[in-house]
């Protein structure tokens, strides 16, 4: 078994011990608290997670079915037992998105350990009216909106079975965290909705993304810096940009990127398929190792397989110096299906610091019927298998 099966198998087991606990735990239900069906449950859900966190024993908080409100809230810790909060029912965001603070996120859980959220429910980020409003791409100080969500400096953290619907920024944001896995999760948005990122995580350890669903405006998943040991496993992703690395280099002090797997996904419809992107001429100055992308599905996707060191977006940099992040032990295996463009591999790597170990494995894209070809620049990969896309564009190696 190797080290992503093991990884997926151990945190699938807390989800089942933290299961069997959760059936004998205290229920807390909303509508002991003043929670009504289509009423504001903000102080409600605050008494009960605060009964929740002080209790000694394992604690279930129960929103039932039907339509609730919810302002901008936070969920703090540190508690003294495991919580689980099932939410059987759709919450609602406030829509005008000045009753927010954009620098914070809707719904934020901090510093817990044991934490679950569950129960086939729906967070209802009500992001219209908001998505309207977004001028950050001619806008470098445009004004920040909400995510959905933002898990911080959680431990042994369980999220299954929920929604997360029309966010008005991206819908989670993952920042120091430990052993968090989402499995069943789907992040739901128009395809022309800006920034609504599924999953973005930063500076974590141990995140594994499972048999989700991920259709929104931007990146399905997306790692900042310091991300380390993420899996994702059985993930249909689309429309949206694809599953990213980055973008890093942008600040000065970022920490590594490493470990990085994504397995039997689909991506489907969308502007990038498995990506990885740095800015040049940037202080950042970090190492991305360890990331491989194998048997992946593309379904008319733009750039299938990608690595962009002059990410620039909106003309926000000038490409006068190289990006100085270091990528090297990257692998490509089995990625099939079809190209939006005519080249299905782009690997544009840093003339300051040339991409190293890149090898590309059983790669058989097609556009328009056709083998699609390969850009490369400053990286000279290792070609294994049929790799029908790179047959007329280097030369194969046989190990």
């Amino acid at each position: 078994m190797d080290l992503q099966l093991k990884t997926i198998a151990f945190a699938l087991l807390i989800l089942q011990v933290s299961s069997s606990v959760r059936a004998q735990s205290g229920v807390l239900d909303i509508s002991k608290y003043g929670g009504a069906t289509n009423g504001d449950i903000s102080q409600a859900m605050i008494k009960a997670w605060n009964d929740a966190c002080a209790s000694t024993n394992p604690s279930k908080i129960v929103i039932p079915q039907g339509t609730f409100l919810l302002k901008q809230t936070e969920f703090k810790g540190p508690c003294t037992a495991p919580i689980e909060v099932q939410v059987d029912g759709t919450i609602q965001a406030p829509q005008d998105p000045n009753q927010f603070d954009g620098e914070a996120q809707w719904i934020k859980f901090t510093y817990v350990n044991f934490l679950t959220i569950s129960g086939g429910g729906t967070f209802d980020g009500q992001g219209a009216i908001a998505w309207n409003q977004n001028d950050c791409a001619q806008n470098k100080i445009c004004k920040k909106l909400s995510m959905n969500f933002g898990f911080g400096f959680l431990n042994n953290t369980v999220i299954r079975d929920i929604t997360s619907k029309d966010s008005k920024n991206f819908h989670v944001n993952v920042l120091g965290c430990n052993n968090i896995t989402f499995t069943n999760f789907n992040a739901i948005a128009p395809a022309n909705s800006p920034n609504t990122d599924g999953i973005h995580i930063g500076r974590s350890t141990g995140v594994n993304i499972t048999n989700s669903i991920f259709a929104t405006g931007d990146d399905c998943i997306s790692l900042g810096d310091g991300s380390k040991q993420v899996n994702v496993f059985n993930v249909k992703c689309g429309p949206g940009h694809g599953i990213s690395v980055g973008s890093l280099g942008k600040y000065p002090e970022e920490e590594p990127v490493q470990d990085f797997s994504v397995k039997n996904c689909i991506i489907n419809n969308t502007d990038n398929g498995v990506r990885i992107k740095t800015w040049p001429d940037t202080p950042g100055a970090t190492t991305v190792t360890g990331m491989h992308f194998e048997n992946i599905e593309m379904i008319n996707v733009r750039n299938p397989i990608i690595i962009d060191q002059e990410y620039c977006p909106w003309n926000q940099c000038t490409k006068e110096n190289p990006s100085k992040i270091k990528i090297s032990q990257v692998s490509f295996k089995n990625i099939t299906g079809t190209s939006g463009t005519k080249e299905g591999i782009v690997l544009l790597c840093s003339s300051g610091v040339p991409c190293e170990d890149v090898v590309l494995t059983d790669i058989d894209l097609k556009f328009n019927g056709t083998v699609a070809s390969a850009v490369l620049s400053n990286v000279k990969p290792i070609i294994q298998g049929k790799s029908l896309s790179l047959s007329n564009t280097i030369p194969k190696v046989e190990l």
